[in-house]
């Protein structure tokens, strides 16, 4: 499928991206938060002071419209990066940050005390001081967001291969006869090199909660949950599962997640990261991300509806990248009437009459605007903020802003920009004079 296909060079590039800029503001910059030990004069130790304070709260006054850009661990944990937020920050309407609490790879990036962080040494420590990264944020009014890379983690899968999707026809030619017994199964990896863990495993559920629970302690003030899925991009017919029994549907497993994620993190405020066509595609997509399922689990929904991850030809386009937005606000508009469509439905299933909107946008070039939903999923997309596709000026960029408000209406919940190199245009996002 073409959209898999430039997926798959897309997260090459961000992994490049992201280990070039890490490696830049780590040379450029060291640890912008470093506890000082205690001095030692001869057999005696000397305080360096007061113990250190609690962790840090949530934000008092969060903002009602969030707009977010994505921060590496590494770039949160650089002094050179984050004055460079600093300013950005003084300029922009940028008002919360999304920070990799693990990442593509499974690392965490701080010292988490979540058991299995600690038991198997997942950290890699890109963040020295969590607490103070968090208070450095707060203290400028920022929202800050915590995500985590929930079912692509080579880390964790390497620790509990048990857990992990593994290769079947390398498993098989391993312990063909003549062969010694494998203790463990052979890793399936996708075309970038990636392990996963078996989306339908309790173990791994828990582990990627106890992350957001730990987060949550040192005051982050949502969690956001990327790669929700099964996973593609590769030989899906070696692919293997140990827990998955491969008769309920991938996406039965996936909204079994959802609810458990909902119902672990009560209270919370918790988002997902969807892709881009579950706003227009009603099947699964063969991932097991269906739309619906997720809007009566989560405070925000975000789709990635970069323009240029839809094939050749969508909407008539040539090449969909150069329309940010006509395709975002295509899509918005889309998901935005089918939620109100689901709530709809579920009224006429509970047999409640009330008074149903009868403005309901559908996906066409002018919508019109909805009214507030209070208590299912809002929406709040990701934004292209690269070069993929087509050059992204900052007008490009204020096409994809203005086409979600244009779409989403009175139920404009902010957005999110994602540049892997962490690096915005800020003429796009500039404060008004």
């Amino acid at each position: 499928m073409e959209f898999f296909r430039r997926r798959d060079i897309f997260v090459l590039l961000i992994a490049a991206v992201i280990l070039t800029a890490g490696v830049f503001f780590i040379i450029q910059g060291q640890n912008y938060f470093v506890k000082q030990p205690a001095e030692i004069l001869g057999n005696s130790t000397v305080s360096p002071g007061p113990s250190l304070p609690p962790p840090p709260h949530k934000l008092s006054n969060p903002p009602k419209i969030v707009k977010a850009i994505y921060v590496t661990g590494y770039s949160a944990g650089s002094s050179k990066y984050l004055k460079y937020l600093k300013e950005l920050f003084k300029t922009t309407e940028i008002n919360a940050v999304v920070v990799d609490i693990k990442d593509y790879s499974g690392a965490v990036s701080y010292a988490s005390g979540a058991a299995d962080v600690k038991k198997y040494k997942l950290s890699d420590h890109a963040i020295n001081d969590i607490d103070a990264l968090v208070n450095f944020f707060h203290d400028q009014n920022i929202y800050v967001i915590g995500r985590i890379t929930t079912f692509e983690d080579p880390a964790f899968s390497g620790a509990r291969k048990d857990l992990a999707v593994y290769d079947k026809a390398k498993t098989a030619a391993a312990t063909s006869e003549g062969q010694p017994p494998l203790v463990e199964p052979i890793l399936w990896k996708d075309n970038n090199g990636l392990s996963w863990l078996d989306p339908a495993s309790k173990d791994a559920w828990d582990y990627n909660i106890s992350l957001a629970k730990d987060a949550f302690s040192h005051g982050f003030d949502e969690m956001n949950f990327d790669y929700i899925r099964f996973p593609t991009d590769g030989k899906a017919e070696n692919m293997g599962f140990p827990i998955w029994d491969s008769k309920t549907t991938k996406a039965n497993v996936i909204k079994s997640f959802f609810v458990y994620l909902r119902q672990e993190l009560k209270g919370e405020k918790i988002s997902v990261d969807l892709f881009g066509q579950t706003t227009t595609n009603k099947d699964d997509m063969g991932i097991g991300q269906l739309l619906e399922n997720a809007f009566e689990n989560f405070d925000y929904i975000s789709p990635m509806v970069y323009p240029s991850h839809y094939i050749n030809g969508f909407l008539g386009f040539a090449n969909p990248a150069d329309h940010p937005y006509e395709m975002v606000k295509y899509s918005m508009a889309s998901a935005l009437s089918r939620e109100l469509a689901y709530l709809v439905n579920k009224q006429k299933v509970s047999g409640q009459n009330s008074a149903t909107p009868t403005n309901l946008p559908s996906p066409s070039p002018s919508p019109s605007p909805a009214p507030i939903i209070n208590y299912l999923a809002k929406f709040r997309p990701w934004l292209q903020d690269f070069n993929m596709g087509a050059t992204y000026s900052s007008d490009m960029v204020k096409l994809e802003i203005k086409a979600t408000e244009d779409a989403l209406g009175n139920d404009f919940e902010g957005f999110m920009l994602w540049n892997a190199s962490n690096i915005y245009t800020q003429d796009a996002v500039l404060k008004p004079n």
